[in-house]
């Protein structure tokens, strides 16, 4: 590995998207300016762009109500008035809170009507998949087959440079394969006949259309981007090595890093307080001495309301990832 950082992480993160009536010194994306956690999350679901191929996605911004802000606002202000989920703790795994999310997103924003969810689809005692969501589209009727993910990919090169490949912090995990599965299995459990008798028998009707929703982050080698798949949002990993091997510059890098914990992977970060220096240090010690990468979003603090807000973010992991 490198003694240095060859160059600056990347100031801003791609694909935020900001409001366009706010000035240059005080406005922060759309997403980042409610407090509370799980608002500024689904505001995110809405806008976030997605790591699967257009023609498979679910894009819920069609659906959008035009009031969308003042009623994510109203729940900001009240969450004990809005759906459950604004209140109610966080499920440890981040993929149970992000459906849980998805639910409020389609009922509570949308309007949809879910008529299925999380069931298990078996033969014979054998689990085939699950069915994630069985909704009903209230603009047309039409019930929909909708499978949900959110993913975060970190870009490798390894000894193929001209073809790097997408893994995830836990390796066993990859894009192309996560997408592939998602496409050919997953997005087609309504056609096997144990999938059919199983809706036939809770009177729902079989889905006449199959989406996937999946929002996630590509994260690239610090200074070596990588041509993407598809449109991301983005952030940048590094080896734990480089940060050790750039002496003072390393801690100038850091200085204003503070930990992501799940379930605050999904969308930017946003806190009151200036970044803890320790905390960001003990979170880069269990990189060196567990092996576990670690998420990191560096924070800018905003002139307006003096809040400290994500401006990009980063993955440190050990110097044996990904170990494949």
């Amino acid at each position: 590995m490198p003694g240095g950082l060859s160059r600056p992480l990347s100031p801003v993160c791609q694909g935020l998207r900001y409001p366009a009536n706010m000035t240059e010194q005080t406005r922060a994306p759309l997403h980042t300016q409610y407090r509370t956690p799980a608002v500024r999350h689904i505001a995110w679901m809405t806008q976030a762009p997605q790591l699967i191929d257009p023609a498979q996605r679910f894009e819920p911004s069609i659906y959008l109500p035009h009031n969308l802000h003042q009623r994510l606002q109203a729940w900001d202000e009240a969450p004990e008035a809005g759906p459950k989920v604004l209140t109610e703790e966080p499920a440890r795994r981040l993929g149970h809170y992000f459906e849980r999310l998805y639910e409020c997103l389609l009922e509570d924003l949308l309007g949809w009507e879910v008529l299925l969810k999380n069931q298990p689809v078996r033969n014979n005692g054998i689990t085939l998949g699950e069915l994630d969501f069985i909704v009903r589209n209230p603009v047309d009727q039409a019930i929909e087959h909708h499978e949900i993910a959110v993913k975060f990919y970190l870009g490798y090169r390894g000894d193929h440079p001209a073809a790097p490949l997408w893994y995830g912090p836990n390796a066993k995990d990859r894009l192309d394969l996560k997408s592939q599965r998602l496409i050919d299995h997953q997005s087609r459990l309504t056609d096997k006949p144990e999938a059919r008798a199983l809706l036939e028998s809770l009177g729902i009707p079989l889905p006449t259309r199959t989406k996937i929703f999946m929002p996630g982050y590509l994260f690239h080698p610090v200074g070596d981007p990588i041509p993407p798949p598809v449109d991301h949002l983005r952030g940048e990993w590094l080896y734990i090595g480089e940060l050790d091997g750039s002496g003072e510059s390393g801690k100038d890098y850091t200085q204003n890093w503070v930990p992501l914990i799940k379930p605050h992977w999904l969308g930017p970060w946003s806190q009151q307080q200036r970044p803890d220096s320790k905390q960001t240090s003990d979170a880069l010690e269990t990189v060196r001495s567990a092996g576990i990468p670690r998420l990191f979003a560096a924070l800018q603090q905003f002139p307006g309301d003096h809040q400290w807000r994500e401006a990009s973010r980063v993955f440190v992991v050990p110097e044996n990832w990904p170990g494949v």
